[in-house]
Parts: structure tokens; C-alpha cells; sequence
């Protein structure tokens, strides 16, 4: 069975949401990284980087969320187009995801949460690039209804693991109506949904 080490993040609970639609069965191993048990040595054997999410498939050890969704969706022929232009449109979101969006939304969140010291410049440089990138999202929303196109794919499951997060960052979705329709069809899935229950219960109660 596949393993998947991972916590409550923005980047574990894409694993889980396409293992969901994809009905793979998973053993969810937590790994408190607010305990600091990615830095533990059992897990950085597995990942050197220490970061969930990381995928065990028979053996098999993958690291990087985008990686991870690639290779289910090959492995199940599912929520990626074999070819053409609809492939390489999920490619395209993924890159996007992975150079923009998410070191947007998490550096925006670290300046305003987490810096040792008050950064005013970083926090309102990385804010206000979370701010763009939403319009950016809302405006090709409006022409489609998922991110990559017609078709729900796991260019909206990467997405939709920050967009799950938005309050960390300390953004909101108001005035983005493109993008609240978006998220609150993705949320409203099954697999989304058990996925989260999944990936929120493993979290130690306060």
C-alpha cells in the first residue's frame, strides 16, 4: 500500500486529495512539523530536504508535491490529459503553482507570522504579489471553469492546497468571484472533503 508522510499543509493535502479521487488506498503516516518531526532522522532518510509531503510506493520514495500529483495521474491515467494542448495547460499551472503562487502565499504568511524581527518591505512585497496572483487567477477563471480548462485536473488539486490556507497568509477570496465559485466547487467534491477530514484529524489537539 502506498505511504504518505505528510501533516495538515498546504502541500500534504494535495497527495491526499488525489489519492481520494483517484481511489487509491493510502496509510497517511503524520508528521508534526510544528514538533519539528521532519528534521527527525527516520524522516530525512526518506526526504533529505526535510518537507512533506513524501510518497512511498513499494518502495519507491517521492518528494515535491507537483512531482507526486504527476505521478499518480500517470499511474491512474486520471485528472491529466494524455496529450496536446490540455496536458501541457496543466503543466503550465503546476510551473505557475510552483514559482509564483506558493512562494507568494508562504513567504507572505512567514513575514507576517512567523519573522524573528518585523520585515514591513518583505511582508508588503510578498503580500501584495499573493494579491496580484489571486486577480490573475480570478480573471482566467472567468473564462473557464477550471484552472487548466474544462476539466477538473490536479492543476486545481495544487492550487487548491494554498487556497485551503488563504487565512495564513492572512488573505481572503472577497471581490475574487471568479475564483470563490472556483473554490467552493472544488471543496464541495467528496474526494476534497476527505481528504481534508483526513489530513486535519491527524493534528494533536491544543
Amino acid at each position: 500500500m502506498i505511504e504518505v508522510h505528510a501533516f495538515a499543509t498546504p502541500n500534504s493535502v494535495k497527495v491526499l486529495i488525489a489519492l481520494e479521487e483517484m481511489g487509491i488506498p493510502y496509510d497517511l503516516r503524520p508528521v508534526n512539523v510544528r514538533k519539528g518531526d521532519q528534521k527527525a532522522e527516520a524522516f530525512l532518510a526518506l526526504n533529505p530536504n526535510g518537507k512533506v509531503p513524501v510518497l512511498v510506493d513499494d518502495g519507491f520514495v517521492l518528494t515535491e508535491s507537483a512531482a507526486i500529483l504527476v505521478y499518480l495521474a500517470e499511474k491512474t491515467g486520471r485528472l491529466l490529459p494524455r496529450d496536446g494542448v490540455g496536458r501541457v495547460r496543466v503543466f503550465e499551472q503546476l510551473f505557475f503553482h510552483a514559482s509564483g503562487l506558493s512562494p507568494a502565499f508562504g513567504n507572505a504568511g512567514f513575514f507576517k507570522r512567523s519573522s524573528p524581527e518585523p520585515q514591513p518591505i518583505a511582508e508588503a512585497r510578498f503580500t501584495v504579489e499573493a494579491d496580484r496572483i489571486l486577480g490573475l487567477l480570478d480573471a482566467k477563471l472567468a473564462a473557464q471553469p477550471f484552472v487548466a480548462g474544462e476539466e477538473f485536473t490536479i492543476a486545481d488539486i495544487s492550487h487548491f492546497g494554498w487556497l485551503w490556507r488563504i487565512s495564513f497568509p492572512d488573505l481572503t477570496l472577497d471581490g475574487r468571484p471568479n475564483l470563490s465559485r472556483w473554490f467552493e466547487t472544488v471543496a464541495a467534491r467528496p474526494a476534497v472533503q476527505q481528504a481534508v477530514a483526513r489530513v486535519e484529524a491527524i493534528v494533536p489537539a491544543a
